[in-house]
């Protein structure tokens, strides 16, 4: 309910902040462009522009092709609206957070004031005109920060991938896989701002980390089913000695290539474990990789899909007794139910991490929580753990803030 109330917000307020920022820009074009023919000139054009760049992304025309490579259109015509559009909303979010307390505090002065003698010193500096004057700068000076933190996102955070090294402590861990290393990639999304050759150089930089097996957690698409097998081919460079394993995630549930994907990904020599298990052996000794579908008890996208009334229903018996069962699930949701299952390890995604954040502000300024308590990094429940991996990709709008993409190299202990 939250979540859908957050949404309704954002619609509700998207036209007032447009028309917030624009009347901001000509406020500025008046103050720069002293020529009055100019600044008209100027206005029109800026105006136009604007509409041609909503009319072309809202209302333009959709085919049912999606590039895996940069294309002139969404460098000059999508990532600018994108950006545009993020940014507006959240300035204008913090400027309406800010006038409301502006409101507040002018509140709790005047009823101050009522009570205060007149002749106290500095009752009327507090609310003078020079002072409301610097507060009403100083709030468009805050809420024009997210246009320069979201074209930071754009242009370089986006692009500046890191890789964590988790140690994983497991008690029933065998000795012949102790120093086990594990490279997760999750949510690519290949397309135009994640293109087929960022994969390829990606999945490079996976095997130069020489991991002994390479686990996918999903959303290799977006919206549509057309780059599935590019997707395939820019990760079919991937090399471990145990192979490539992985698991399905809600978008390739909403772009209906769950099963052509997989057979893709077999074709290539990687194993989709799809509601399904496969055991690795070394010296005589195996750990269990349980793989599923992606799953959600909310409503999150398409009408029914992928909602079950509990997680991992029909894993038991996935599970190997004695072994250590290691999970790949793309929702973190299903941590609390594998815990409960007491399977040792699980593998996800699905929030890059917030995408725009500011966690490290305060762990609740991020969206993803709107969705998960488990966000991004390592959880551990009883002896069960977990591991949220943020991704490389994006979603909505090519823009991460506070979240950069990430390959995770575990390296599994005994302990």
């Amino acid at each position: 309910m939250f979540r859908h109330l957050l949404f309704t917000l954002a619609i509700v307020l998207f036209i007032p902040s447009q028309i917030f920022w624009i009347w901001q820009v000509r406020g500025l074009g008046i103050k720069l462009i002293r020529s009055q023919s100019l600044r008209r000139w100027s206005g029109w054009l800026g105006l136009g522009i604007y509409v041609a760049l909503v009319a072309f992304n809202m209302l333009g025309p959709r085919t049912a092709h999606e590039a895996a490579h940069l294309t002139l259109e969404a460098a000059l015509l999508q990532a600018p609206y994108r950006w545009w559009m993020l940014a507006s909303l959240l300035g204008f979010l913090a400027i309406t957070a800010f006038y409301l307390c502006d409101r507040l505090v002018r509140g709790v002065f005047w009823a101050y004031r009522k009570f205060l003698p007149p002749s106290k010193p500095g009752r009327e500096g507090l609310l003078s005109p020079a002072r409301r004057q610097f507060l009403a700068r100083t709030a468009v000076a805050v809420s024009a920060t997210p246009f320069a933190a979201c074209a930071y996102g754009l242009l370089y955070e986006r692009t500046e991938i890191e890789t964590t090294r988790q140690r994983i402590l497991l008690r029933r861990l065998p000795k012949a896989f102790d120093g086990f290393r594990i490279a997760q990639l999750s949510d690519i999304h290949v397309g135009p701002f994640m293109p087929a050759d960022d994969i390829r150089k990606y999945a490079a930089m996976v095997n130069q980390l020489q991991p002994d097996l390479v686990a996918l957690t999903g959303d290799f698409v977006t919206w549509e089913a057309s780059p599935q097998r590019a997707v395939v081919e820019a990760l079919s460079g991937l090399k471990a000695p145990f192979g490539i394993v992985g698991c399905m995630g809600n978008h390739e549930r909403w772009a209906g290539v769950e099963d052509s994907i997989t057979h893709l990904f077999a074709e290539h020599g990687a194993k989709m474990l799809r509601q399904e298990s496969a055991t690795i052996e070394s010296a005589g000794e195996r750990l269990n990789l349980i793989g599923v579908d992606y799953q959600t008890r909310v409503l999150f996208g398409p009408p029914g899909d992928g909602i079950v009334s509990q997680y991992l229903e029909g894993v038991e018996p996935l599970m190997l007794p004695g072994a250590v069962n290691i999970l790949l699930s793309h929702n973190p949701n299903t941590f609390d139910r594998a815990a409960e299952l007491g399977i040792d390890l699980s593998l996800a995604g699905h929030t890059h991490g917030g995408q725009v954040t500011l966690e490290y502000i305060s762990p609740d300024l991020s969206p993803a929580r709107l969705i998960t308590a488990y966000v991004r990094g390592w959880y551990q429940k009883g002896e069960s753990q977990l591991y949220v991996n943020r991704g490389i990709g994006t979603i909505f709008s090519p823009v991460r803030f506070g979240s950069p993409p990430e390959i995770t190299l575990y390296e599994l202990k005994r302990g």
